[in-house]
């Protein structure tokens, strides 16, 4: 049987995007420790966050740098390429502090600049509440293109993230992009809905250029929206329809404006006569 830090550490893992602190609020009602345990899951906090690619502010600064496996240094630090700064990340709050001075050392440096100031322009084009990240991986063999969007709307019961992970190797005669997209969207008025999509992407690109390559990424992800919306549409006219009753078992209309003189069992059934 699973622990109680397994069980709540699969509650973090799981929770949905812009949900975590409402999880944790319930992990601490739910178990016997209360707050105690949240020491115990700092390991979970972490997988959730490099998982998800939360992101943090900061301190002093207005925009939001991303948390990942890729950009990830000794203990709780990390870097950000485009701000050169590395800083320590508070797993549970999400909060970033003691920021220095980080220079990144790679011989592939001029090539993660040409992709930042590519990716930067695609993310402002397209995405609201975007941040982005390139870091060289794999020893300076490859580079990760890691892009990430949150649209939270809680007043409205439902909040979506849109993730998305390429590697590009650089010492490779032929140049592969591979990677991931992403959609998680949860929605919960009278409900409880989740859709949670993943979108494998090999793409081919003829140099390795900061520009052509931010391109064939930005027609992939247009693509795959289009592919999304085209299910949408396929899903609300097909099996969601099949679940709705067009008209009550009698098939009329009910009228609702005078529902409250309908004798209950006798005027719905269009029956007649007393009780």
């Amino acid at each position: 049987m699973a622990s109680t830090i397994e069980l709540a550490s699969s509650f973090i893992e799981g929770a949905p995007p812009g949900e975590l602190a409402d999880v944790v609020a319930d992990v601490k009602a739910l178990t016997s420790d209360g707050p105690d345990i949240i020491p115990s899951l700092a390991p979970a906090f972490e997988r959730y966050n490099e998982t998800q690619l939360a992101t943090v502010k900061l301190p002093g600064a207005s925009q939001e740098v991303l948390i990942s496996e890729y950009n990830k240094l000794e203990g709780n630090r990390y870097f950000d390429v485009e701000s050169q700064t590395s800083f320590e990340v508070d797993h549970v709050t999400q909060e970033a502090s003691a920021a220095q001075s980080y220079v990144l050392e790679s011989q592939n440096a001029e090539l993660i600049k040409s992709l930042l100031k590519s990716l930067s322009a695609h993310a402002t084009e397209h995405y609201r509440s975007c941040s982005y990240g390139v870091y060289p991986i794999e020893d300076d063999t490859a580079v990760a293109i890691v892009l990430v969007a949150n649209r939270y709307s809680p007043n409205n019961f439902w909040n979506g993230r849109f993730r998305a992970i390429y590697t590009l190797p650089v010492n490779s005669s032929s140049t592969t992009i591979s990677g991931q997209i992403k959609v998680d969207v949860h929605y919960y008025e009278d409900g409880n809905v989740a859709l949670n999509t993943t979108k494998p992407v090999n793409l081919s690109v003829q140099s390795v250029d900061g520009s052509a390559i931010i391109s064939r990424i930005a027609a992939a992800e247009r693509d795959y929206q289009e592919e999304l919306n085209r299910a949408f549409v396929s899903t609300a006219e097909g099996a969601f329809k099949g679940l709705r009753r067009q008209l009550p078992i009698t098939r009329q209309k009910v009228e609702w404006e005078k529902v409250g003189g309908y004798r209950l069992g006798q005027d719905i059934a269009g029956g007649k006569g007393g009780r």
